[in-house]
């Protein structure tokens, strides 16, 4: 194969003069609204205090704002106002006798609309005695006391490079690493992208990225509005029972609900989309919270000559209504319209001319509706969770674009995934005991429409079949959780089964016996030991069990079944008086039955990090795999005005390759190191940076075979060797990102403005491409179809020169945001 180096630089204005002028803009406005603002302390924060378990309220309970003289009593309803609060940032703080206390960390306040904080707490058997125990402002639960981070919006909003984008803030966590910087792939401790699972307000959500790749979890930018995000927490490891078919990670997004005076909203426009948010109440007992969110990208894209033109629309919506104290229902939406097509008009460079031809055209769209119901009672609650969700994926690609004959039809792609879900499940408090159980059905509907052509090591082949079936799944859990030695120890045990009817395989579900064990010992205060093992089970993505070969589902009559995943973790933590939490984590992982993919002779673990199709061929469940590391973390709260995260990951990741050797997996990130910090100065001014190293990933080389014209001429890339998995790395990634937010603060309505420069450094996380080496006319673009080295060989041998496009160094992404808020 013959090829020669080309490194793909990129002409743009220097950074300095992009940044002197973003940084003047926001002088000018500083100045100009500046002179005329007086920030009148007209904030509000309200709220209730009420028994997390049964919803009674809490009253004469003090509320207090830290580091202010301001706080309230609860009246007889456990209701609490307190007035009188200059706009910011604040924490909050509610204790009761008999109850462990409770705060609210970075509580924003504006004169446009009353923070409404509500706060839960729980009975503390040392309490009692009229100690007041304090929490932590970080969080941790019975069943997961370990790899459990907790993210707030105010730290999701104000992240450097992060662009609102949970996907994208998550990964200055420990364990976390994606495979390219421009998408939201999400790598938790060696695991593939398929392995995580969503939970939106208990509902939950299998798309949270537009142009998703089916069978996977990521995407380039992600769905979920940030405006209605209270909280986030994410689970590396600890799983909770109710939560099943994930291996790597658990997402819960907590929304808040709308707001119960009046209508308002925000409206946000940034370097890459548009949107708003509106809400309010309709009549006493229901609120209201929707937006929507639309790109101009396309446009983007098109000024500057990028051959590919992406548009996506962002729906979110949250109704909830409160019948009684102890009764409650509201709905969640969340639902994307993705576009793409292709800049006939960009195709003056080799680097435009084979993005031309080899990405396809893909509109996608998706949805998930929910309804949940909670029914408190005097010692829990119950909840009833009813939803749908639907992902509509299409993709098409012509040989050289010319679709003029179905001649030229490289590849079409029609699919469709439904899943409608019930899952009945109560908490309660008995005795001492926390209790949680319940059971859940689904039901699923999924169809394929694969025309592909595809040149293997074997040859070229045709894949063309029609694919359609149900499933029906269903799985039980209970958790039993309880407190000991003065509080000091804490214990939880948890099992779960899962089934469906796909095949005899998986159709008993106490083959699926999920047990989970959770520790954790308080030596003071402050020093915890915490441990968690557990087995857990994740079926095979809907692609890879419908994939079929002469009518047959190919998959299930080679065995397919669930991947086992086992999992050990234990660590040290200690929280500081100063809002600071350190833990160190030591965790392992091991795969059972991951798919081997008969076609490339690997394991499906290695694939995901891509836009495209997972599992869309033949295969059978005999690889196994394993992960092991260590982890660190600061994490500060907001404390005198700086806050951040560092964090340090020490980790493996190995699969078993076509021989049964384990080697090492496309996610074994050695080494990731992140920072990201920032500082709140006077006048509302907000400094923050975010500096991320990555040890280089491995990768596969291409194979000889590339530049045959009989391959090149079906595929238009280059194959790669899977003889030699994974047995080179890539440069090691350095970024850093900066970000500074400006606020103002009128009567009725405040503005916030913000300077983004993502990837100072230029570098980024990616791969090389093979491209065609194209003659050059006299203005020195790239014409023909591409230079054949041996033009008088039978076709079958002769072979075109190749060049390889380095595309590890990236651009520097300054953007500027605006968001008004009434």
């Amino acid at each position: 194969m013959q090829t020669r180096s080309l490194s793909n630089q990129h002409n743009s204005t220097p950074l300095h003069l992009l940044t002197m002028r973003f940084t003047t803009i926001l002088l000018l406005l500083a100045g100009l609204f500046g002179a005329s603002v007086a920030v009148a302390q007209n904030g509000i924060i309200k709220g209730k205090v009420t028994n997390k378990i049964n919803r009674e309220p809490i009253s004469f309970a003090n509320v207090l704002v830290e580091n202010t003289d301001k706080g309230a009593v609860t009246d007889e309803n456990g209701a609490y106002e307190i007035t009188g609060l200059a706009p910011g940032l604040y924490n909050v703080r509610v204790s009761f006798i008999g109850f462990a206390d409770v705060a609210e960390f970075e509580v924003q306040v504006a004169n446009t609309r009353p923070a409404e904080v509500n706060l839960e707490m729980e009975e503390n058997a040392a309490a009692l005695t009229e100690v007041v125990v304090k929490s932590s402002p970080f969080r941790k639960t019975e069943e997961s006391p370990v790899s459990l981070r907790t993210i707030g919006v105010a730290e999701i909003m104000r992240n450097p490079g992060g662009n609102r984008d949970i996907s994208r803030v998550v990964q200055a966590l420990p364990g976390v690493t994606t495979p390219a910087s421009f998408r939201n792939d999400l790598i938790i401790r060696g695991g593939a992208p398929n392995e995580n699972r969503f939970f939106l307000d208990d509902v939950e959500v299998p798309v949270i990225n537009h142009f998703a790749t089916q069978g996977a979890s990521g995407g380039p930018v992600g769905i979920i509005n940030v405006n209605f995000i209270q909280e986030v927490d994410f689970y590396s490891s600890a799983f909770p029972a109710n939560r099943g078919n994930a291996s790597s990670s658990v997402f819960n997004f907590r929304q808040r609900d709308g707001r119960n005076d009046r209508i308002g909203g925000t409206f946000q426009v940034s370097a890459t989309d548009i949107g708003a948010t509106l809400e309010g109440p309709i009549g006493d007992k229901t609120t209201f919270l929707v937006s929507a969110r639309r790109s101009y990208l396309q446009f983007l894209f098109k000024a500057i000559g990028l051959p590919f033109l992406p548009t996506f629309n962002g729906f979110q919506a949250k109704i909830k209504t409160k019948f009684d104290e102890r009764n409650e229902l509201y709905f969640i939406g969340l639902g994307a319209v993705d576009q793409f097509k292709l800049n006939f008009d960009a195709n003056e460079t080799e680097e435009q001319q084979y993005l031309l031809d080899v990405l396809p055209v893909s509109p996608q769209w998706n949805y998930t509706n929910g309804l949940v119901y909670k029914h408190y009672t005097d010692n829990g609650f119950w909840t009833v969770v009813l939803s749908r969700n639907m992902l509509n994926n299409e993709s098409e690609k012509y040989f050289r674009n010319d679709d003029s004959t179905e001649d030229n039809l490289i590849f079409r792609y029609r699919s469709q995934e439904v899943e409608n879900k019930l899952r009945i499940e109560n908490t309660s408090r008995i005795k001492g005991f926390k209790l949680n159980y319940g059971a859940g059905y689904e039901f699923v509907r999924y169809n394929n429409r694969t025309f592909n052509r595809i040149f293997t090591a074997a040859g070229p082949q045709t894949v063309n079949y029609a694919s359609d079936f149900n499933l029906n799944k269903y799985y039980a859990f209970a958790q039993l959780s309880r407190k000991f030695l003065d509080e000091r120890l804490v214990l939880s045990g948890g099992i779960r089964v899962d089934g469906n009817d796909f095949s005899e395989a998986m159709s008993n579900p106490l083959d699926q016996f999920s047990p989970r064990f959770s520790a954790s010992y308080n030596f003071t205060d402050r020093l915890a030991f915490n441990f968690n093992t557990g087995i857990y089970y994740q079926l095979p993505p809907y692609t890879l069990l419908g994939y079929q070969e002469d009518g047959v589902f190919v998959n299930r009559d080679n065995g397919a079944k669930f991947v086992r995943n086992d999992h050990l973790t234990a660590g040290l933590e200690w929280n500081t008086a100063s809002n600071t939490r350190i833990t160190v984590e030591g965790y392992y992982k091991k795969w059972y039955d991951y798919p081997f993919l008969l076609r490339d002779s690997l394991t499906l673990a290695n694939l995901g990090g891509d836009f495209g199709v997972l599992g869309n061929e033949p295969s059978v469940p005999r690889s196994d795999g394993r992960s092991y590391g260590l982890e660190f973390l600061l994490q500060q709260r907001l404390y005198k005005g700086f806050y951040g995260i560092i964090s340090y990951t020490l980790g493996w990741s190995q699969f078993q390759d076509k021989n049964g050797q384990f080697v090492a997996s496309s996610w074994d990130a050695r080494h990731i190191v992140n920072t990201a910090v920032g500082k709140k100065f006077k006048r509302d001014w907000e400094v923050g940076i975010n500096w991320r190293f990555q040890s280089g990933l491995p990768f596969t080389p291409f194979d000889e075979a590339s530049s045959l014209r009989a391959n090149w001429d079906v595929n238009n890339r280059a194959l790669v060797n899977y003889n030699l998995l994974n047995t080179l790395r890539r440069t090691a990634a350095n970024t850093i990102d900066i970000r500074v937010d400006k606020k103002w603060f009128f009567k009725k309505w405040s503005l916030n403005l913000y300077l983004d420069i993502e990837n100072i450094t230029g570098n980024s996380i990616s791969s090389d491409q093979l491209i065609l080496d194209r003659p050059l006319d006299e203005n020195k673009r790239p014409i023909g179809p591409g230079v054949v080295v041996n033009p008088d060989a039978p076709y079958n041998e002769q072979r075109y020169l190749l060049k390889t496009i380095s595309n590890a160094q990236g651009t520097v992404l300054p953007s500027i945001g605006i968001m008004v808020d009434f």
